[in-house]
């Protein structure tokens, strides 16, 4: 009787384990073990796992939407820089050459997020033309971000206008990257 009722409750363990294991935010913290910044995946993603649920494209088009409302939110603040009165020379054009580059990122990822859509209903060679454009233009995005950066490069621009667009540009480079490795891991399955 004991032994019985030993399996019986190592058995119910199992199944609530499998159960656990089975949740989106289970999925959601899998998916992003295989991203460059895992925790920041998983912090920025837990939110919607209610809609996420274990779809992966859903995963994705989320990943790819946090992405672009970053980089929004980014460009805003740099557009606001950019009228600080006072700025030198280098600052304003380093902040006008960032906020160009910010542009060109938020076009290629609403374009990658329009071309996603297109992947679900399409299969074999179309799903995989739709997916590689997705691709490019999200580490083309990452480029772009990447470009802003190097814009502030020297001593000559340290200070907080410098500060403050490093620690944006690297939340949005950290979330792009992201996105594009979870698009990868799509595109490997697809």
């Amino acid at each position: 009787m004991f032994k019985a009722s030993s399996s019986l409750t190592f058995l119910s363990s199992l199944l609530f384990i499998s159960a656990i294991a089975d949740t989106p935010s289970s999925f959601i913290r899998s998916s992003c073990s295989t991203t460059t910044y895992p925790s920041i995946c998983v912090e920025s993603l837990s939110s919607y796992a209610s809609s996420i649920q274990q779809n992966p494209h859903q995963l994705v088009q989320t990943a790819l939407s946090l992405s672009l409302n970053t980089t929004l939110s980014t460009k805003s603040f740099v557009s606001k820089l950019n009228k600080f009165r006072g700025l030198k020379n280098r600052e304003n054009q380093a902040l006008h050459d960032c906020l160009e580059e910010i542009g060109e990122s938020v076009d290629r990822l609403s374009r990658s997020i329009k071309e996603l859509k297109l992947c679900v209903k399409s299969k074999g060679q179309d799903f995989q033309w739709h997916i590689s454009n997705v691709e490019t233009w999200v580490s083309s995005a990452i480029t772009d971000e990447n470009t802003c950066t190097d814009g502030f490069a020297g001593k000559a621009l340290n200070g907080r206008i410098k500060s403050s667009i490093r620690t944006r540009m690297l939340r949005v480079a950290q979330v792009t990257s992201n996105a594009l490795s979870l698009i990868n891991h799509y595109a490997s399955k697809g």
